[in-house]
């Protein structure tokens, strides 16, 4: 299987409250609460472990509250290549209600000083080589700008690494000029960075020879329910994932992500990818946390993906 680095600059401890309605302004009881150390490299991570890939985790993480981040780490088998900065990691609260509406509470994070963004760019020296991959995923921390991310994929690429990007708004924008490898915006994270709206196929077509333009060459879109249209060079295909009962959304385009590199890396066939892919991210919604626990489960909604070529462009 593959070694794959995943950078999240902004890592998370997620506390996610389930309950039937919010009411806001009221008093407003949970049946469950559940605590993860999370963040979006981190939750690709966790699944690409499940596919028996090879882990190396790295981004910034606050010094005053390590222990969920550290425990996770050794249970998972991950390489701990995070440089520790003063403050605490960020917590971000989700509201998980029973008919599957989010809502999302984000803090600030702690300040990452240049002294930190240098620690972490000698460290990639050191260790991103020898990766067949590298995501960086999420936001970008205080401190840090949406030109240092594009300054770190071209140093990342430079080293000989592909790399896939999943990040948003300026920091999306900005490191599209970098020409990843692969990107996963969903419709309206592309829409906004494009300045053109992302509904139909032939925009979203168009969108892509664009970025392909610019040697970005996997453009993935999400579209929640509705699928994923993944457009490569030469080659556009649909996937609709099965219907399923939702818990939570938190993570399913993660889990999109890490399946598609899964594929791509294990030189599956592209339809086997997307299918594979799609399935990982249906499943995510329908539980709490990341992971593929259930492979028995994973195979049974795999069968239920439909997945089909692109034509009408």
């Amino acid at each position: 299987m593959a070694k794959i680095l995943t950078l999240t600059l902004n890592p998370a401890l997620d506390l996610t409250v389930q309950l039937p309605l919010l009411t806001p302004g009221q008093v407003n009881r949970s049946d469950e609460m559940h605590t993860h150390a999370a963040g979006k490299g981190v939750n690709v991570a966790q699944v690409l472990a499940d596919l028996g890939h090879q882990l190396t985790v790295s981004g910034f993480l606050g010094e005053d509250n390590l222990q969920a981040f550290e425990t996770l780490f050794a249970k998972r088998g991950f390489v701990d290549a995070f440089i520790r900065v003063p403050g605490e990691t960020r917590s971000n609260i989700k509201l998980a209600e029973s008919d599957g509406r989010i809502t999302d509470i984000n803090g600030p994070g702690p300040l990452v000083s240049e002294a930190a963004q240098q620690a972490l760019l000698d460290r990639l020296d050191q260790i991103a080589p020898g990766h067949d991959a590298v995501v960086v995923a999420g936001s970008l921390p205080q401190g840090i700008s949406a030109q240092w991310l594009q300054a770190l994929i071209v140093r990342l690429k430079n080293l000989g690494l592909n790399v896939a990007l999943d990040s948003s708004g300026e920091a999306l924008r900005a490191a599209l000029n970098a020409g990843p490898w692969l990107i996963k915006p969903n419709t309206e994270e592309l829409a906004d960075v494009m300045g053109c709206e992302m509904v139909s196929v032939a925009a979203q077509a168009e969108a892509a020879s664009r970025l392909h333009a610019q040697g970005i060459e996997h453009v993935v879109i999400s579209d929640g329910a509705d699928g994923v249209n993944w457009f490569s060079v030469g080659s556009a295909m649909h996937a609709t994932p099965p219907k399923v009962s939702v818990v939570s959304t938190v993570g399913a385009g993660d889990s999109l992500l890490a399946g598609m590199l899964h594929g791509l890396l294990s030189a599956d066939t592209p339809e086997q990818t997307l299918r594979t892919a799609t399935a990982i991210a249906a499943m995510a919604v329908t539980q709490i946390g990341f992971g593929i626990g259930d492979a028995a489960q994973l195979a049974q909604l795999e069968q239920g993906v439909r997945v089909r070529p692109l034509t009408e462009q």
